[in-house]
């Protein structure tokens, strides 16, 4: 009889372990590679100078986030240089050539480079879904690293990640008024840093 008790609780004790297991493996989980919604994702851009700032949006060509579990460990997104308005210039005229000046080689060369791309090398998390994302941002064919505060939440189909990136564009060969190659620009001097905020709608 005794024997039997010992088989049952031995079972009951295994059965528990197991199932415990299989509760941390499924909280850990194995890496699930989410795709990123283009229509439901954007991206804002601002960029400043003397006399103003101005900005707009850029579509999302494609991208990827990767998390385990809950947990952002990678991604990449591709930016649509093509796409690029400008959303604060009223006049057509005016705002068709701000945003042809932009895609020329004065400034991304967007008909030789149409696309720019962060690619995730390290994530550093900051509890509550809170993160210091590093990776390879490459704009006009030049990669350098970059580091920029995330946010990520779950959702029901998948995740949301948003962040805000400041560039550097005098590190990408983007010279046109730039204090970093001119000098006595005055007023026409262009801000070398501006930003860009990050919205990505992932799913399964």
């Amino acid at each position: 009889m005794k024997s039997v008790k010992t088989f049952v609780a031995s079972l009951a004790v295994a059965l528990f372990v197991s199932s415990n297991v299989s509760a941390a493996d499924g909280a850990k989980g194995k890496a699930t590679n989410l795709k990123v919604n283009t229509a439901k994702s954007e991206m804002t851009w601002l960029g400043k100078k003397v006399a103003g700032e101005h900005t707009g949006k850029i579509s999302l060509k494609e991208g990827t986030l990767i998390l385990d579990g809950t947990k952002l460990t990678g991604g990449k997104f591709v930016a649509d240089l093509n796409s690029m308005t400008c959303t604060d210039i009223a006049d057509k005229e005016y705002n068709g050539k701000l945003i042809g000046h932009l895609k020329s080689d004065d400034f991304f060369g967007v008909e030789k480079h149409p696309t720019a791309t962060f690619v995730v090398t390290k994530v550093a998390s900051k509890g509550a879904g809170v993160y210091d994302v590093t990776g390879n941002l490459t704009i006009k064919g030049i990669t350098k690293p970059a580091t920029f505060p995330a946010t990520v939440k779950a959702t029901a189909t998948g995740a949301e990640a948003t962040g805000k990136l400041v560039v550097d564009r005098s590190k990408y060969d983007i010279k046109y008024n730039s204090k970093s190659f001119f000098d006595n620009l005055g007023d026409k001097m262009i801000n070398d840093d501006f930003t860009i905020d990050v919205k990505l709608v992932a799913s399964k």
